[in-house]
């Protein structure tokens, strides 16, 4: 029986394991991509992160480079395959958890590979879990290319023809601009949407956020509640500047649409060929079967990642105590959070 199990690999399971091994516990990672660092590759070609490296790293191992510069998804995507390297921390890949049920004392994690016993369990799964696209897309032409954001690659992967992209988040933003270098590009959002620079002098934003205190602001503080309330800003001034050239046109909010033609919420339409849907993640714990955990919206139950299940904990939501948490700027913070809190309570460590 382990002392723990972490439910993946990511950034979030990788930083857990770090203060897990600096306890000597024995644990294990479960993840279902087949390497550390997968689900960074998958992602479209061009990605950059918003985050500079020296907000980019887990704890104990810095990211190398420029540390006010953006690194790309793969540049992630290794990092975090030498981060687990290092460490020598032990994973299970390409093992799927498909159930995880309490037992008298412990948990039981069924795998396609097995069973798994622990005494705790830590679900790092994080949010970007099941993509989500609108119900009506179904009733849309076999015509039309539709693809999720997580499913786009390159433009290489569109049709002919012009290419709406519904939703207007960092990523929907970084390829409506690369799409727009080649063909007729529409962006529907359905809030106004805003800008904030990616540096500021020679610094990242991210720095003079962190020196007034903003990083460290918790979700339960002032400034935390304003931010959350005020949704995520765009960072980078390229889909401004090409919204006020006309190469990315912006259509209000989509909400519905038959055969080839899209309607939006001011009533207006658009024929399209290709869609890519940046409308973010759903989070799936159907193989969660622990009562208390869940909210009716299925959202887990928690302060500060802890439960009200003895040895159950949630790490890398979104907001789970500060903005960072899901970014790899302030999963670590969580981490060690909930380390020591299982050290203090008498568990496992």
């Amino acid at each position: 029986m382990y002392d723990m199990v972490i439910i993946g690999a990511g950034q979030a399971g990788l930083a857990m394991g770090y203060y897990l091994k600096k306890l000597n516990q024995s644990f294990i990672l479960l993840d279902r991509n087949q390497a550390v660092g997968d689900e960074w590759r998958k992602r479209y070609d061009s990605l950059l992160l918003f985050t500079p490296r020296i907000y980019s790293s887990l704890p104990g191992f810095p990211l190398e480079g420029n540390p006010h510069g953006f690194p790309s998804k793969d540049e992630l995507a290794l990092y975090l395959k030498r981060y687990a390297e290092r460490f020598e921390l032990p994973l299970q890949m390409q093992t799927e958890v498909k159930n995880v049920r309490k037992e008298q004392d412990h948990f039981l994690v069924q795998t396609e590979g097995g069973s798994y016993e622990a005494k705790n369990i830590i679900i790092a799964s994080g949010p970007f879990q099941t993509p989500f696209i609108p119900k009506f897309a179904r009733d849309l032409s076999p015509d039309i290319l539709q693809l999720h954001s997580s499913q786009y690659k390159n433009p290489g992967d569109l049709i002919d023809g012009n290419v709406l992209i519904v939703g207007g988040g960092n990523s929907g933003a970084q390829i409506a601009v690369e799409l727009s270098d080649t063909r007729e590009t529409y962006l529907s959002v359905s809030q106004k949407m805003k800008f904030l620079p990616l540096k500021i002098g020679n610094k990242s934003i991210f720095w003079w956020f962190d020196k007034a205190g903003i990083l460290k602001a918790s979700r339960h503080s002032w400034i935390g509640k304003k931010i959350q309330a005020g949704g995520d800003p765009i960072f980078g001034s390229e889909l401004k500047g090409a919204l006020a050239r006309g190469t990315v046109i912006q259509k209000n909010r989509a909400v519905g649409g038959e055969n080839t033609t899209i309607h939006f919420q001011d009533q207006t339409t658009l024929d399209v060929h290709n869609i890519i849907w940046s409308t973010g993640f759903v989070l799936d714990y159907g193989w969660l079967n622990v009562k208390g955990t869940l909210n009716y919206e299925g959202r887990p139950i928690h302060q500060r990642g802890v439960t009200q299940i003895d040895g159950l904990y949630f790490l890398g939501l979104p907001w789970q105590y500060r903005r960072g948490s899901a970014l790899l700027q302030g999963v670590g913070k969580d981490a060690k959070f909930i380390a020591e809190y299982i050290y203090k309570s008498g568990g496992a460590l």
